[in-house]
């Protein structure tokens, strides 16, 4: 959550303040890996969408393999990991059309999606788990 809250943050960071093309090539920046200073802001916002990727991808993954997983907790992740992947194409199509403003809205639209899946994958699994410790006392 505090992850993909970032990355939110940084993301309406970066658009309010008009730096959305600041590094016009995707994945990478003009300089590759490690970027120079005026890509500092871009590159540190496809970092942390790499990463929230990984992360929701990995919750899915962990909630199939666990038997005792709830089926709202199955749901909610792999909606989340069609959302995050459906974030990072938007994210590369929004950088490849020069910030077309209908997919900038629509990326916004799936991100608000994405967190509200995490959100509910994360609730629902606090209260199973809740719920599983009241049981055994």
């Amino acid at each position: 959550m505090i992850v993909l809250y970032s990355l939110m943050f940084l993301g309406g960071y970066i658009s309010a303040a008009g730096l959305g093309l600041t590094c016009p090539e995707w994945p990478l920046c003009p300089n590759g890996v490690m970027p120079s200073e005026e890509y500092l802001i871009e590159w540190i916002h496809r970092l942390a969408a790499a990463t929230t990727g990984v992360l929701v991808i990995a919750t899915m993954v962990a909630s199939f393999l666990n038997k005792r997983a709830d089926t709202k907790i199955k749901v909610t992740s792999t909606l989340a990991t069609v959302f995050v992947i459906t974030q990072i194409t938007l994210g590369a199509l929004v950088i490849d059309t020069k910030l077309h403003a209908v997919l900038v809205a629509i990326h916004l639209g799936i991100g608000i999606l994405l967190f509200s899946m995490v959100l509910l994958t994360a609730l629902f699994a606090f209260r199973i788990s809740r719920e599983s410790q009241e049981i055994k006392v």
